[in-house]
């Protein structure tokens, strides 16, 4: 069976759900308040799991009631958390507003999170196992450059979620070999406004680019070969918490199990569509059977 490795961030999301998200200043009434495992690393984990993967969880969470929630979560997916390490002090939270088209603003306190700045001994073997390395930003810049070096050095596929966007050092850069920003963080990072020229500028820098357009579907590039554009299946949202990461893990799974780059892709799109059309980040992320029943409907 694949095996992916997930070293991130695991939180507790804190979501309410308005008509409209406030404004500055201003104070709205919402209409539902919930508690959600969450973080992208525990998300796309999660993601990769239900995507029929066997799954292992680097990271850190706090020993409190959260913890015990977010540790809970991961496993009840199938997620190995043998690497993830319990720290004294709160775990990571995200406070999520979401509004009735489905958009949603996050604010992201680091907590346990913040404490994973390194490898912990036996984290480098996990990634040396793994057909595939998941990554993200919300956990210290040095961890992520650390196990993207380690994934490198054993021929792992390494594959980066730039969120949240931020000038990446040229030596993590140069270890990640598939680059998975939103538009708005590839705008971000390149500097160039369109997004086909945003991924045409990080293409510079590693050597594949999927750029996630919303209900536009997913651009990617590859050096050596023509650009894909690949559409998104046209749903009605409810709540984009955790699309990108439901496609970014099962975009993992799909290419290292080496299915065709276009079938992947559609495949990853098929499982982010169906978990927008649900609440929450992780509880809404679908199954393999769902995935594959989407793709053939």
């Amino acid at each position: 069976m694949t095996h992916i490795a997930v070293l991130g961030s695991t939180n507790m999301d804190l979501v309410t759900y308005v008509a409209k998200a406030p404004q500055r200043g201003e104070t709205v009434t919402g209409r539902e308040f919930r508690t959600i495992p969450g973080g992208k690393g525990a998300n796309q984990a999660i993601a990769a799991a239900r995507a029929g993967a066997t799954v292992s969880m680097i990271g850190a969470v706090g020993n409190d009631a959260f913890g015990v929630r977010q540790r809970d979560a991961l496993e009840h997916s199938g997620v190995d958390t043998d690497s993830l390490r319990t720290v004294d002090g709160p775990s990571g939270t995200a406070h999520i507003v979401v509004d009735d088209e489905g958009g949603n603003s996050i604010v992201v306190v680091p907590g346990a999170n913040g404490t994973v700045d390194h490898l912990s001994p036996g984290d480098e073997g996990v990634i040396a196992s793994a057909d595939a390395l998941l990554l993200q930003l919300e956990i210290p810049t040095a961890a992520v450059l650390a196990g993207a070096q380690a994934a490198h050095r054993h021929g792992v596929r390494t594959v980066l979620t730039p969120s949240p966007a931020q000038p990446l050092p040229p030596e993590l850069l140069a270890a990640v070999d598939l680059l998975v920003p939103n538009e708005y963080e590839a705008v971000t990072l390149s500097g160039r406004t369109d997004p086909r020229e945003a991924a045409a500028a990080l293409l510079d820098l590693v050597p594949e680019v999927a750029v996630t357009l919303g209900a536009a579907g997913i651009l990617y590039l590859a050096r050596g070969a023509e650009p894909l554009v690949v559409a998104a299946p046209q749903v009605t949202a409810v709540d984009t918490t955790g699309a990108g990461d439901t496609f970014v893990g099962a975009l993992a799974v799909a290419l290292a199990e080496e299915k065709p780059v276009r079938e992947a892709l559609s495949w990853a799109a098929a499982a982010a569509a169906i978990s927008v059309q649900r609440e929450g980040a992780s509880a809404s992320m679908p199954y393999r059977p769902e995935i594959d029943a989407q793709c053939t409907a």
